[in-house]
């Protein structure tokens, strides 16, 4: 499915990681940044990680983790707050756990084949429920962004 994510207001961070599975160390280091400001979520909060690497990699992952929020903050030694630009994204939501992750990037990337798109900019995903909310895998909900353009 194509669709528009407005223009977002963002607690941002980048960071280099050793694995993907190893995604909670940026969260750790946002939420230690910043939890003194008490920040106030957007409505709807969204929480994603953008893959900077733009493509799959064993380790030394760069990414940049963002969480939207009302008003306006200082910026700490390693999160930055700004706003980021609306884009035109080819999504897929899908519930469960992380393992099915590949299969449901396969199939996105096999949609935007079949229907004259191509990737525009690094993918995120949008973590609309995560370990953060839930410990039980097949509860997650995750958001697959891949911003395109026709080709």
């Amino acid at each position: 499915m194509i669709k528009t994510i407005p223009e977002r207001y963002a607690a941002t961070i980048r960071m280099t990681i050793p694995r993907y599975e190893d995604e909670g160390i940026i969260w750790g280091k946002l939420a230690e940044e910043t939890c003194r400001m008490n920040l106030t979520e957007d409505d709807p909060c969204l929480c994603a990680v953008t893959y900077l690497d733009g493509e799959y990699k064993e380790e030394n992952v760069e990414m940049m983790a963002w969480k939207t929020v009302k008003g306006s903050y200082p910026d700490t030694e390693h999160v930055k707050f700004r706003t980021l630009p609306e884009v035109t994204v080819a999504s897929c939501t899908y519930q469960g756990s992380y393992t099915q992750i590949t299969d449901v990037y396969a199939a996105v990337i096999a949609w935007m084949e079949a229907n004259g798109y191509e990737p525009a900019e690094p993918m995120f995903n949008i973590y609309h429920v995560s370990p953060h909310e839930t410990q039980n895998p097949d509860e997650f909900v995750t958001e697959i962004c891949y911003p395109v353009k026709k080709k």
